[in-house]
């Protein structure tokens, strides 16, 4: 015996249109229609009757629209925007409006088949009926209006509870790969070491470099404890490993910095974000003897994006490394940035066996104070 098959792209046109969603509706408007006449066969020998089956469509179709109204345009535009008297007003606008349409459908029914309203849905006059007809569109109308919300704003919240664990298992794992690579004895021993030989022969240096180290140590292991930073301190974080990393390597490499402050202090971003790309670069720029070895890194602001490039020299050997064995890797940086920022960011890497380059674009949030002076940020911007 054999049995129809359906193709992978007829699944995948089936989901992608949500098309799931008709059946659903019919089954919702039908168990309420059986719950209503107390019989759960009674509305299938009634979808057989042409006035029956306009009134049902009426409830079908007006209902699907109001909800779809709901959930695609108000919500997204007006609640999660925080218009909630908008929003309120607009919403009751949809439900009496669809009421009246749904109403209307016991009217064209009634017309079509050529038999008054008392025939077909009862005694009574024309108001008796109408009165009898909103009682009985109204409930239904809010009942799946707030069915609708209830499982969207469930779902929603579903997925924000496993972004916020994504996020959270993610950010995790970001610190404590970037302390083990950044904070390694190596780095310590290093810095400690330069600042320590500083001492004896620029006190003043000696003493501002070890200011820098404190304030890199503080950064990291106080300061980033949310998911948000303002701009300003990373960047103050950024030059401040540049400035030790320059006591470390010896004048062996030339660092080119431009990072415009201005307005920083007025945007967000994710901790670590920017200083993996600048780590990255110090951990796999060439080391020539007879050529040049070099780092360049860029960073300014226009309005609420910001445009981030880093470059550096590079061996034959050492390009893959960047991409697959930096710092936390690329990859995992690729990951935090699509839960983090998700289509608000643009990563372009172009590498050759002379250089590196490496540019992000990305939309910052904003940075509102709120009471008591405390820094806040602002989704809705």
């Amino acid at each position: 015996m054999m049995f129809p098959t359906i193709s992978l792209s007829a699944k995948n046109w089936f989901f992608r249109y949500k098309l799931y969603h008709l059946p659903f509706w019919f089954l919702y408007h039908y168990l309420w229609w059986a719950v209503s006449m107390g019989n759960a066969f009674k509305p299938a020998s009634s979808l057989t009757v042409l006035p029956y089956a306009i009134k049902f469509s009426f409830y079908f179709i007006f209902q699907a629209l109001a909800v779809y109204f709901n959930l695609y345009y108000l919500i997204p535009r007006y609640l999660e925007k925080s218009r909630f008297a908008a929003y309120v007003g607009l919403l009751l606008s949809t439900m009496v409006a669809t009421t009246l349409f749904i109403i209307s459908g016991y009217y064209f029914s009634s017309y079509v088949s050529g038999r008054s309203l008392s025939e077909l849905y009862g005694g009574g006059n024309e108001a008796e009926c109408f009165y009898r007809f909103l009682n009985n569109a109204l409930p239904s109308t809010v009942a799946s209006m707030t069915l609708a919300m209830s499982i969207k704003l469930t779902k929603s919240w579903i997925q924000t509870q496993r972004k916020q664990q994504a996020l959270e298992k993610e950010k995790l794992e970001t610190e404590l790969e970037f302390l083990k690579n950044q904070f390694n004895p190596h780095f310590l021993f290093n810095t400690i070491n330069s600042i320590f030989f500083l001492i004896h022969k620029n006190p003043d240096m000696a003493s501002d470099a070890l200011a820098k180290f404190s304030e890199l140590l503080r950064y990291q292991l106080y300061e980033c404890n949310d998911l948000q930073i303002p701009l300003h301190n990373e960047i103050t974080y950024i030059e401040n490993f540049i400035e030790l990393e320059k006591l470390r390597q010896n004048d062996n490499i030339d660092i080119a910095l431009d990072l415009d402050r201005r307005n920083t202090h007025l945007f967000g971003i994710a901790p670590f974000l920017l200083m993996i790309f600048v780590e990255n670069a110090f951990k796999h720029v060439s080391k020539h003897a007879s050529g040049p070895n070099w780092i360049r890194i860029k960073l300014k602001m226009e309005g609420g994006k910001l445009d981030f490039s880093v470059s550096n020299s590079t061996s034959p050997f050492t390009t893959r490394d960047i991409i697959y064995y930096g710092g936390i890797g690329l990859k995992n940086v690729q990951r935090r940035l699509d839960l983090i920022y998700p289509e608000q960011y643009d990563l372009q890497i172009k590498e050759d066996n002379v250089q590196f380059d490496l540019r992000l674009l990305l939309c910052v949030s904003e940075l509102v104070p709120a009471q008591g002076d405390v820094p806040v940020l602002n989704f809705n911007s």
